[in-house]
């Protein structure tokens, strides 16, 4: 690594702001041409806890330093705020998420376009998908060159394998490849993790890149704002060590924050809601409504139970097997996952010392939110309300996912477990009450998204090729652009956003 001095930094072509999922993919790829000088900025630390590497630690990691350690504000649903982790440091949510590595059903980028974006549906973004990745099971549309290695677990927990056997005998079906976006149906998931071992962007693309002489990379470097000229970026102050920095840009600004982080830094900047800007005591430098609205994400409610027969203990990342499914015959597509976790979660009812969860989420959710600056100064905590659950089809998606994985947890194939249904159990037994405990008792499964929508309309925020508009030299690259949400655990269409944001900033 090649540490920036104190003071202003010239001499770099590109800034890339967030040193996460998206953050080091642009940073390993920009500097893959010996011309091109990139400054990585990334708040958090380079070295993280070891139970980072490890993959059943996950759980723990949110609590840890390397995460940021968000909550939402209280929703109006359940009377209680929820938390909401993110990664902070390098590889950012990809150093601390369950390494799930699914790309989401392909109808699900459909809707990408209801805003004017162009160029963004699932066939556009498969030669990004197949780039980032190496896969050797031979399904279709899949890449085996890429980065990341990426596969299913090699032997899933054994109650996991119950779970599969009861979907089939439920008479839901066996996919091939339910990570690839082209299936409906129930399998093991492919995961992020290689011998043994979890592999973040920070291992797969960042660290074979440290050493390029075109790459700088500064830790424990906060941006507190874009600075401009005129209506152009021309760089990023940020503090690191207790001092103030100025980091100029030849070329462009890249906002690779994540949907939280990248959202804050333009709010900090001026750009974003008049209103919202004003309440934070900000100056309107270009207003942009859009900026922190749509914010939404998968929501998830639990079903937890108890096992007579001791569970394994797990070996990968817990859940190992998921299916995608639809909440009713006519809908388009999947829009509900169904996720198997070898270990019982915290529930509201008692503790489980041993059994396993099912997670049942809206896939599509309608619910939308809003994320704001609470203050001008960056070190203090945002504003966070995604609005869960209050679109009663969020609710009714969950209820019809929570009879389906009903039916599996007493399926033939689970009952040699001995298993009981702890939470909800019996206070939820009709519609009616499974939608109360569904909204009362819920957890976020971390893929907020949609806070710098994608588009060319005027609630957009950055156009079609990830441009902030109405300015130069400023693009955004992460989660925070995708329009809605699509049907899988976001990481993988993160690393085909900024597998494509590369190639947009390369272009002459």
């Amino acid at each position: 690594m090649h540490p920036v001095a104190a003071g202003k930094r010239n001499g770099v072509d590109v800034i890339v702001v967030g040193g996460g999922t998206a953050g080091c993919v642009l940073a390993a790829r920009l500097t893959q041409d010996a011309g091109t000088r990139v400054l990585l900025l990334e708040a958090g630390s380079a070295t993280l806890p070891d139970a980072v590497t490890h993959p059943p630690s996950w759980p723990s990691l949110a609590a840890s330093g390397a995460g940021w350690g968000d909550t939402t504000v209280v929703q109006r649903v359940s009377d209680a705020p929820v938390a909401l982790p993110r990664g902070k440091g390098l590889g950012g949510s990809s150093a601390i998420n369950a390494m799930v590595f699914a790309r989401g059903h392909r109808i699900s980028y459909d809707s990408w376009s209801d805003h004017g974006a162009k160029g963004w549906t699932f066939d556009h973004l498969l030669p990004y998908f197949q780039r980032s990745e190496t896969t050797t099971g031979g399904a279709p549309g899949r890449g085996t060159r890429g980065p990341l290695a990426v596969a299913p677990a090699k032997q899933p927990n054994e109650v996991l394998l119950a779970c599969l056997d009861g979907a089939l005998e439920t008479g839901h079906r066996r996919a091939f490849d339910i990570s690839g976006g082209l299936e409906e149906g129930f399998a093991p998931v492919d995961l992020n993790i290689v011998d043994g071992r979890r592999q973040s962007a920070a291992d797969a693309y960042l660290a074979p890149a440290l050493d390029r002489p075109n790459l700088d990379v500064v830790t424990g470097a906060t941006a507190h704002r874009l600075l401009f000229d005129g209506r152009r970026c021309a760089g990023v102050e940020y503090g690191a060590d207790g001092r103030t920095h100025t980091a100029l840009a030849a070329g462009e600004v890249v906002l690779t924050a994540g949907t939280i982080g990248s959202a804050l830094i333009l709010q900090r900047s001026g750009i974003g809601s008049a209103d919202d800007l004003r309440q934070a005591r900000v100056d309107v430098l270009h207003e942009l409504p859009g900026v922190g609205r749509n914010l939404h994400d998968h929501p998830r409610a639990n079903l937890v139970y108890q096992a007579q027969r001791p569970v394994p203990a797990a070996r990968y990342n817990h859940g190992e097997i998921l299916g995608l499914l639809r909440s009713t015959p006519d809908a388009d597509g999947p829009d509900v996952q169904i996720i198997f976790i070898d270990i019982p979660l915290p529930n509201p009812v008692a503790p489980v010392q041993n059994g396993f969860t099912i997670g049942i989420s809206p896939m599509r959710p309608k619910s939308r939110g809003s994320l704001r600056i609470s203050s001008a100064d960056p070190y203090a905590p945002p504003v966070i309300d995604p609005r869960y659950f209050t679109e009663e089809a969020d609710v009714r998606a969950v209820v019809s996912g929570i009879t389906t994985a009903r039916r599996i947890a007493w399926s033939c194939a689970l009952a040699g477990w001995g298993i009981e249904e702890v939470s909800p159990g019996l206070s939820a037994v009709d519609e009616e009450s499974i939608a109360d405990y569904t909204r009362r008792y819920f957890a976020s499964s971390c893929h907020p998204v949609g806070t710098c929508t994608m588009g060319e309309d005027e609630v957009s925020v950055v156009d079609s090729e990830l441009r902030v508009r109405g300015l130069d030299g400023l693009r955004v690259a992460d989660a925070s652009v995708m329009p809605s949400i699509p049907s899988n655990d976001t990481t993988a269409t993160v690393y085909a956003i900024a597998e494509r944001a590369a190639d947009l900033l390369r272009r002459p």
